[in-house]
């Protein structure tokens, strides 16, 4: 009498693992690209709120807040130097402050968070109210 000494997987075994990490992968890399870009955001919240606060100090040292005279990027960081803001070299944002001598709303705006065409606005007043205008993540 011969042994039948068959092991290992079949085909449709195999396809059927295939299916099921095809499946699994589905339902996770949506989730994962979420999660990415909320971390992305926090980025554009500790900005604002330093903004927030750094305007506060500048008004009680002066007369007023400060009204720079352009948008702050990665690439053009100085419109917020003056009251000592400093935006990452990596900054996917691009903020820019509207003021007066009693109020202002600074902006933080990004078009690349991912791969669609609506852009994440997040802002900020001179309550401290932060607010998202336009949450990418959502979309």
């Amino acid at each position: 009498m011969r042994k039948n000494d068959n092991t290992g997987f079949t085909l449709i075994e195999l396809m059927i693992v295939v299916v099921i990490i095809g499946i699994l992968a589905a339902m996770a890399i949506p989730r994962f690209m979420a999660v990415s870009t909320k971390n992305k955001q926090s980025e554009a919240k500790l900005i604002l709120k330093q903004i927030y606060t750094n305007q506060r100090t500048y008004r009680q040292q002066g007369t007023g807040y400060y009204i720079p005279g352009g948008a702050a990027s990665a690439t053009a960081p100085s419109a917020l130097s003056l009251i000592w803001v400093e935006i990452p070299a990596t900054s996917m944002y691009t903020y820019t402050i509207n003021a007066t001598v009693n109020t202002f709303t600074a902006i933080a705006t990004s078009n690349i968070l991912d791969d669609d065409p609506a852009p994440d606005v997040w802002q900020i007043d001179h309550l401290g109210i932060l607010v998202c205008l336009s949450d990418d993540a959502q979309l």
